[in-house]
């Protein structure tokens, strides 16, 4: 059977046989102003410039934090395979130097008090990780000091 359809400025829902503009979230009347698309091109190449700027100190932060772990790993590893003949103390400053035959040796002796080939100083933490310190000052030194 044919069913008469209503006028486009009816608003009769088919499924539900009622009439819902009062339940629709836009306006239905035909003097209602007319929904426009804005333009947010401008505020999206904003927002993602911001963005992107953000991610991107965020990754160049967490590569220096990277690269001080990698430094203190090789400085761990050196100090931990040379050769020293006493326990160290944790919280104690030790010195590294290369014996004439270029093997690392660990010893308590400064480098101002000897005439060794001084590699660097460092300090066992209550971690037991070596932190290279700068043998002066006893303060802790970054590659980009020594």
């Amino acid at each position: 059977m044919f069913k008469a359809k209503k006028p486009d400025q009816v608003v009769f829902n088919e499924e539900t046989q009622k009439y819902d503009a009062a339940l629709k979230p836009y306006a239905t009347n035909v003097g209602a102003p007319a929904i426009k698309v804005s333009d947010n091109s401008t505020w999206k190449t904003r927002n993602i410039n911001k963005a992107n700027k953000q991610i991107q100190a965020r990754y160049l932060e967490l590569k220096a934090e990277y690269d001080k772990m990698m430094e203190e790993l090789e400085y761990n590893t050196l100090v931990y395979n040379s050769r020293y003949t006493f326990e160290p103390l944790v919280g104690e400053t030790y010195h590294l130097y290369r014996d004439k035959k270029e093997q690392a040796f660990l010893s308590i002796i400064a480098p101002q008090d000897c005439n060794f080939n001084h590699i660097g100083s460092f300090l066992l933490n209550s971690e037991l990780i070596w932190k290279k310190v700068d043998p002066d000052t006893g303060l802790q030194a970054t590659m980009a000091s020594v």
